[in-house]
């Protein structure tokens, strides 16, 4: 049952279903059959938020969410996770709720639960972003992982303002997220790039025009978020895909990081998709398990503090293994 307050935020905070069909939101290209399975995501999304908005407990959470099919189940949890934030960053009740979703039946689906957290971020006022992120032990994935909710940031602003973050490509103020302002602005276009995927209905050559339209300095961070998305979300065959590592020219590296976070991601889910695996081969030429290993054992150790987040360490480790296959 819902609760009147979760249901007037519910209100004021979450698009309805029908505001996050792509024919809504006015992007370009045909209805396809990719079109409707990537539209399919957001609107987990939005019911995940829906229910973890009104609901009472974790319980009641957990048993809806469960209801939903092993494919979608994680965009589910990711909306979930953007709800319990705002419920924790406006300071309603115990605070905790994000806390206990992530030890609890989120675990799974950490990594998009921090893209929840930059959703709930992009709806709520910047000086109550210091309270997001809750409190877990120190692990390989938090708090490294975490600037995934900025890309999570970034990713709202493109899907539900074009004009502004696609076409005016406005670059957001910087923010001192685990103190390094000058990386914000990074982490959201990787973001933005996984938007271009979704706005361009996973139509290689429009991506990649897309991504080329944009600054030369920011297209790497873009085509990492566009191999992420593609990877994880899916949206075309192997063909298609190894046409869009061809275009991607000297930032393929940066396809092939994504696609590598992307399945770590989806095994720590538990659930690795057909397309997930169809997508790994052909931006990486990696199988699952390579993948897997290959992000494990490129893991940078504690925060040391310096002036690159551990986060982008990762990231280079990574793409440093394809830039060695590039040149060999």
């Amino acid at each position: 049952m819902s609760t009147v307050l979760g249901s007037l935020r519910r209100l004021a905070l979450a698009p309805a279903l029908s505001e996050v069909s792509f024919a809504r939101r006015g992007f370009p290209g045909p209805a396809s059959p990719a079109t409707a399975r990537l539209e399919a995501i957001p609107r987990a999304v939005v019911c995940g938020f829906e229910w973890g908005i009104d609901a009472r407990d974790l319980t009641e959470v957990r048993d809806r969410v469960e209801l939903v099919d092993d494919g979608m189940r994680g965009f589910a949890y990711e909306g979930v996770t953007m709800a319990f934030t705002v419920l924790d960053a406006m300071g309603a009740g115990r605070r905790r709720r994000t806390r206990e979703l992530l030890l609890g039946p989120g675990a799974p689906h950490l990594f998009l639960a921090y893209i929840g957290i930059g959703f709930a971020m992009a709806r709520l006022p910047r000086p109550l972003w210091r309270k997001v992120v809750p409190d877990l032990e120190p692990g390989p994935f938090h708090p490294t992982m975490t600037w995934l909710a900025v890309d999570g940031y970034g990713f709202d602003l493109a899907y539900f303002d074009v004009g502004t973050w696609v076409d005016q490509q406005r670059v957001p103020a910087p923010y001192a997220w685990q103190g390094r302002p000058d990386y914000f602005g990074r982490a959201v276009d990787q973001g933005i790039g996984r938007a271009l995927w979704f706005i361009h209905g996973a139509r290689v050559e429009d991506v990649d025009a897309a991504v080329r339209r944009f600054a030369p300095q920011r297209q790497a961070d873009l085509f990492s978020g566009v191999g992420l998305a593609a990877t994880f979300a899916g949206g075309c065959g192997a063909d298609d895909l190894a046409a869009l590592r061809r275009r991607a020219g000297r930032h393929a590296p940066e396809l092939a990081l994504g696609s590598v976070f992307a399945m770590r991601a989806r095994v720590h889910a538990g659930f690795v998709p057909p397309h997930s695996a169809v997508a790994a081969a052909a931006l990486t030429d990696l199988s699952v398990s390579a993948a897997v290993a290959l992000a494990d054992g490129t893991a940078p150790g504690a925060d040391s503090g310096g002036p690159v987040p551990p986060y982008e360490i990762w990231r280079t480790n990574i793409r440093r293994h394809f830039d060695r296959a590039v040149v060999e």
